[in-house]
């Protein structure tokens, strides 16, 4: 439980989550990464340049510091890697499972919101845009990649929901290696 703790403290410190748009214009690709505090261009122009992109086509601006689950991400994380100390502390398989719980939990309602995030990023468009295709929406894909007019969107995990995912497995594995009690109760469970 100690090194799953570990692990979530590390996430903090490299991005989550990545989405790659490739295209003609952009062989090499623009890119966003979303860290827990925050989302950035792969490179310092890609973030402008896709904000560019995108108001032409009457998608809102991606500006991080009007992202409200930003200011919750770094504090949720570090009260995971600390919820994870102090099971291995107490080192009981209930507590174990109960931060696996949490962990899953967490992680999926993390993607509901993202989900959420990219339809409305890319469905409420200004009616004003440049370029309108009537019933055209540019939501890019959850996970996997997706035609968005001439461009392939490419979204999957980055190096911190790999360590997320393996702090979770790595928590699993410590709840079903733990011993159960004796009848007796000479064991700890």
């Amino acid at each position: 439980m100690a090194v799953a703790g570990l692990l979530v403290l590390l996430s903090l410190f490299v991005p989550l989550w990545r989405v790659t748009l490739t295209a003609p214009q952009y062989p090499e690709g623009l890119s966003l990464e979303v860290w827990a505090h925050t989302i950035r261009g792969g490179t310092q122009y890609d973030l402008p340049n896709i904000n560019l992109l995108n108001h032409y086509i009457g998608m809102k601006r991606i500006i991080p510091e009007q992202v409200p689950e930003f200011k919750l991400g770094q504090p949720a994380l570090g009260a995971l890697a600390l919820f994870a100390w102090l099971v291995a502390l107490w080192n009981r398989r209930r507590a174990a499972w109960a931060w696996v719980g949490t962990a899953v939990a967490l992680c999926l309602a993390v993607a509901v919101d993202f989900y959420r995030w990219e339809y409305d990023y890319g469905h409420h468009l200004d009616p004003h845009a440049a370029i309108q295709i009537p019933g055209m929406a540019y939501q890019p894909p959850l996970f996997g990649a997706k035609h968005l007019l001439n461009f392939v969107a490419t979204s999957l995990p980055a190096l911190g929901s790999y360590l997320i995912l393996a702090a979770i497995l790595i928590a699993a594995w410590s709840a079903i290696s733990k011993r159960t009690p004796s009848p007796a109760g000479l064991s700890r469970g």
